[in-house]
């Protein structure tokens, strides 16, 4: 429930506070003062788009500040509640709109988003304005208001969300049923690729082993010099060092027996000579596999020659060549089984039309059952708000699918996220008249009361605790008035009723009671709300609504005696 509204610095208003009670209130004042502005200050609280035009003039930035009571087990109640924010406290809504920079949202004085708030704000009240009427006459909008009564949401959601699974799916499936004969012609590139790679039967690092191999075929003549000297010198020459050393070793074991250094040196001598023994069998071996032939160089250039032409084509190098192979054989792997995805993929959607046609079936039965209530008890309400021939008709019918054009359809009808059903509502507001779409057949007084009917049904079937309504006397007068003021105190019974009107016979009913009334003070526009808290107030205001500026004693007492009937 809403308790209280402040608004500073918005429109004409400098800064008023409203405290609200249950039942139904009533806002009253002359054309002009301030009172839609008031509605626009709750939509923006409930998160409509909020520009600086508001602003009041002189002022860099407007405050808008709500008080909501909330209700255990209500959704705002679940949703504080998971942003660690305590219910009982209440919900305190302030919108801070700047003239520079971004607008602020704070929720129970934490910053918050839009999102949020919107969430927060889904369920919270609900608004009737002229905008509201005029969206009735919108077909697209008929469904969205039978689903409401029926209580649908969630298999509605459910149902939507299959919808949108299966529409990725079937996009995806049509893809690769369109890549399909491409992908032959892929495939064998691809496998030319990839043989190309493994035909060479490349090595880790191989071009880096190969140029040292080629930079030692080169040089094949001087390492095999260097060799044959070297194995001659250590080893295999007359006088080598390994003779010289034998001499050494065989003067120092003469005395070894007498002195110990002799014999520990002679053993050091006799390890060098087998370590150069060692080394110069290596450098046999060593020299045995050069190949001064051109033909190895040969070999190996036209190997580095290969592996050179795969890394320009590949990437530059080895490993971007094997990086390149791997992705090539990933792709291949795909491009084979683009019929076993295919297979899979029609299994899949299968699977998902059945779910939707399900749903879409039983939301299907569900609207048609609801509907012939929901019709019934507007005819009820139309017939209570003097419209007693009125006939109310809701037309539930599917729109043809066209398999040409359609992704994809259900029995014949075009499938939507909310299922096949296209709603519409029609109205015979006079005996012999054939029912015809709202859009073409309703006066403004018919409209209001139309949409009087149902937020009346759909308030019992939802958490709407809340619900304003402006011109909902349009095109009214009279009677119908009489009737419209006494629906609207009965709906105050169970919901706060927040009500801008111009007919004192709407006004009467008002449990609470505000005058909005506008002024001019030092060149600048001032707007005021003023509880009339006595019947002598609400009556003189009743008469300002009936007589306008020239009040009489008739009038007067009139008003009075309707405030006195009114109390009983």
């Amino acid at each position: 429930m809403l308790s209280e509204l402040t608004i500073k610095n918005f429109a004409i208003i400098d800064d008023v506070r409203i405290k609200f009670n249950n039942g139904l209130t009533v806002l009253t004042g002359e054309t002009g003062a301030g009172k839609s502005i008031i509605i626009e200050a709750v939509n923006l609280i409930l998160g409509s788009r909020a520009s600086h035009e508001l602003i009041r003039t002189g002022h860099e930035s407007a405050e808008l500040e709500a008080f909501f009571e909330i209700s255990p087990g209500s959704p705002q109640a679940k949703i504080m509640a998971d942003q660690g924010i305590d219910y009982k406290e209440g919900l305190i809504i302030r919108r801070i709109i700047s003239s520079k920079g971004k607008h602020k949202v704070y929720i129970n004085s934490r910053q918050s988003s839009m999102q949020l708030l919107k969430e927060l704000c889904e369920n919270l009240a609900g608004i009737s304005s002229q905008h509201a009427h005029q969206g009735l006459l919108k077909e697209k909008n008929h469904l969205d208001v039978l689903d409401e009564f029926c209580n649908l949401s969630v298999l509605r959601k459910e149902t939507e969300d299959i919808f949108n699974d299966l529409i990725v799916l079937i996009k995806k499936l049509e893809k690769l049923r369109a890549s399909k004969a491409k992908s032959t012609e892929e495939r064998d590139f691809l496998k030319f690729q990839i043989n190309e790679i493994e035909q060479l039967n490349i090595g880790k690092n191989e071009d880096a082993d190969l140029e040292r191999e080629q930079k030692r075929l080169k040089n094949a003549s001087q390492i095999c010099e260097i060799f044959n000297f070297s194995i001659n010198e250590l080893y295999a020459g007359e006088g080598s060092v390994t003779e010289r050393l034998s001499a050494v070793k065989s003067g120092m074991e003469k005395y070894k027996d007498v002195e110990p250094v002799l014999k520990e040196k002679a053993l050091v001598i006799e390890n060098m000579i087998f370590e150069l023994k060692e080394m110069a069998e290596d450098f046999r071996v060593s020299l045995s596999k050069i190949d001064p032939d051109t033909t190895a160089l040969e070999k190996v250039e036209n190997r580095l020659d290969q592996l050179q032409k795969l890394k320009r084509k590949y990437g530059g190098s080895l490993d971007s060549l094997f990086a390149q192979y791997k992705l090539m054989q990933d792709q291949f792997s795909k491009t084979c089984d683009v019929k076993g995805q295919i297979v899979k993929l029609e299994k899949q959607v299968k699977n998902l039309k059945t779910r939707y046609g399900k749903n879409a079936a039983m939301l299907s039965e569900k609207r048609k059952k609801g509907a012939k209530h929901l019709a019934s008890l507007v005819e009820t309400e139309l017939h209570d708000l003097e419209m007693n021939q009125a006939r109310f008709i809701i037309n539930i019918d599917n729109a043809k699918g066209d398999p040409g054009r359609d992704l994809f359809t259900m029995d014949g009808a075009k499938a939507f996220p909310t299922g096949i059903d296209n709603v519409s509502f029609y109205i015979s507001p006079n005996p012999g008249e054939k029912a015809k779409p709202l859009a073409k057949i309703v006066s403004g007084g018919e409209l209001s009361r139309i949409v009087l009917a149902l937020k009346i049904i759909l308030s019992r079937t939802d958490f709407l605790e809340t619900l304003i309504f402006d011109e909902v006397d349009a095109g009214i007068g009279g009677a119908t008035s009489e009737k419209v003021g006494i629906k609207l105190a009965g709906l105050g019974k169970n919901n706060q009723v927040i009500c801008i009107t111009h007919l004192a016979q709407i006004a009467r009913y008002g449990k609470n009671h505000y005058k909005i009334a506008k002024s001019v003070s030092r060149n600048k526009t001032l707007t005021t709300i003023i509880p009339l808290m006595h019947k002598d107030e609400k009556a003189d205001e009743l008469a300002r609504m009936i007589g306008g500026s020239k009040i009489t004693r008739a009038t007067l007492d009139h008003a009075r005696e309707m405030v006195k009937f009114t109390e009983k």
